[in-house]
């Protein structure tokens, strides 16, 4: 059996050396448990038992039901992992995930105009139809064999790694929902951001469920009703809604969890808009979303546009920035 090492020298402070970029961004990972799979850019370390026990016990305190506005259904967390957890969990993520920068192009109004992510952005999980064998091998569901699919030969899936799935087995008692799915978003800085945007894609079927958990620098996090379509026309119904709608605004610290579930997706629009100044508790931000897709459109979709084709970026903790993976 290998010796593991502890939560403590993991947080500890290191004998001094001399630096250089291979201990700046990798861990000597001989002594320590990981997880592994043919499509993980490294093996990920695992989060030590002892931090495993504590997020088994979680949620730290009661939700919260907002639901006293049009088709808004929420249960907030405040918070859900206490202080001192979140901030170990948000350290240890931060340096043992790979991140990724994507860009793509899309068309606006008849323009194809390049888009690089303000943020960096991570996923892992796999859709309803399949699941993941021992071996790590994606087996059709109804089928029982080897998935055959295109979508997953370009975006190729991978499970869960350890130090996320803890956190996923937890959500899913404090909430009675079911995930498959977990994106990571780490903002830098108060200049990352994430646009007004509903997770209403038809991959996540009707009225999905997301859990959203807030870890590192407190980030406001913006709701609004959606304005009526133009093909709901004078629907009074509709128009009511947003009417009698208010902006939320949910100023989200270190640990908590907020779960958008019900008509929400389908009807507000949320969002982390940039801030000025200096991002507090140690200058950056993870959100780590949970959430279930249902067809293979939902796997190749979170893959194509939160991993995408570009390389992968590992944190260095000696410049304190993300920089390119070299293995």
């Amino acid at each position: 059996m290998s010796n593991k090492r502890t939560i403590e020298a993991f947080f500890g402070s290191a004998p001094k050396r001399k630096k250089t970029q291979v201990d700046a961004v990798n861990i000597d990972e001989a002594n320590v448990e990981t997880s592994k799979h043919a499509h993980y850019p490294h093996p990920i370390v695992d989060l030590p038992p002892s931090m495993c026990k504590e997020i088994s016990s979680l949620p730290a305190r009661e939700a919260k039901a907002i639901n006293d506005q049009p088709d808004l259904d929420l249960l907030y967390f405040e918070p859900y992992i206490p202080e001192y957890l979140a901030r170990q969990l948000f350290q240890f993520l931060r340096a043992e995930l790979p991140f990724y920068r994507v860009e793509y192009d899309i068309k606006r109004g008849g323009f194809e105009t390049h888009i690089r992510t303000p943020r960096w952005t991570t996923v892992f999980g796999l859709d309803e139809t399949s699941y993941f064998d021992e071996s790590g091998r994606v087996i059709d569901r109804a089928a029982g064999v080897p998935a055959a699919d295109k979508r997953y030969e370009k975006y190729p899936p991978r499970p869960l790694p350890q130090c996320l799935n803890v956190l996923r087995q937890s959500a899913e008692a404090a909430t009675e929902c079911r995930f498959n799915f977990c994106l990571v978003n780490y903002y830098a800085s108060g200049s990352d951001s994430i646009s007004f945007h509903s997770d209403d894609e038809r991959f996540l079927g009707k009225d999905p469920a997301i859990a959203s958990f807030s870890l590192g620098a407190r980030r406001d996090f913006l709701l609004k009703h959606k304005p009526p379509s133009p093909s709901q026309g004078t629907d009074q119904k509709s128009d009511g809604a947003a009417a009698g709608s208010k902006p939320l605004k949910f100023p989200l610290g270190n640990g908590d969890m907020i779960l958008m579930r019900g008509a929400t997706q389908s009807n507000w629009l949320h969002s982390i808009p940039k801030r000025t100044g200096k991002n507090q508790e140690d200058g950056g931000r993870i959100n780590i979303t949970f959430r279930r897709a249902m067809v293979k459109g939902g796997t190749e979709n979170y893959y194509n546009y939160n991993v995408g084709t570009g390389p992968v970026y590992r944190w260095d903790k000696l410049n304190r920035e993300m920089r390119v993976y070299k293995q």
